[in-house]
C-alpha cells in the first residue's frame, strides 16, 4: 500500500474499530506515524465521582495509537501500553488524544499520547509498542 491507502486504511478500518465506535471515539487527523483522535465524554463515561473513567482515557490513547501505528508500512497491534493520569478530565471537556511516534522498527515500534482537554490541558501521558506483523491488512470496505 501506499502511504495515501495506508492513511484511509488507518482512519477508516482501525479509526471504525466497533469498541472505539460504541465509546464514541472519532479520528480527528491521520498522518504518517501521526494520529489525533477525540472523544466528548458521556455520563457513561464517568466513574463514580463524575468525572471521566481512567479506562476511557486508557481507551482514548489505545485508539490514538492503533491509528497512528497503522499508517506505518506493516500493520500493527499494540501489544503494551502505560498510562499516567495528571489531572482529572471534566464530563463537560471534549478531550483529544495525539499519538506520534517516538521510534519504529519493522517489527516493533514505540509511541507516547497526549491527552488534553477542550482547554489545552494536559490530563494524561501513554506510552506503548507497537509489533508489525508481516500478515496483510484487513481489507477495506468499499
Amino acid at each position: 500500500m501506499d502511504l495515501e491507502q495506508r492513511l484511509e486504511y488507518a482512519r477508516r478500518v482501525v479509526g471504525g474499530d466497533p469498541v472505539a465506535t460504541l465509546l464514541g471515539i472519532a479520528v480527528e487527523d491521520v498522518a504518517e506515524g501521526r494520529a489525533t483522535v477525540s472523544l466528548s465524554p458521556r455520563p457513561h463515561h464517568l466513574n463514580a465521582r463524575e468525572r471521566v473513567h481512567g479506562s476511557t482515557l486508557y481507551a482514548l490513547a489505545d485508539q490514538a495509537m492503533a491509528v497512528a501505528a497503522n499508517t506505518l508500512e506493516h500493520p500493527a497491534f499494540i501489544v503494551e501500553a502505560h498510562i499516567s493520569f495528571l489531572a482529572k478530565a471534566e464530563p463537560d471537556q471534549r478531550l483529544l488524544a495525539t499519538a506520534k511516534a517516538r521510534g519504529a522498527g519493522r517489527k516493533l515500534s514505540l509511541w507516547e499520547v497526549d491527552i488534553t482537554d477542550a482547554t489545552g490541558r494536559l490530563v494524561a501521558v501513554a506510552n506503548g509498542r507497537g509489533y508489525h506483523a508481516s500478515a496483510p491488512r484487513v481489507k477495506m470496505p468499499a
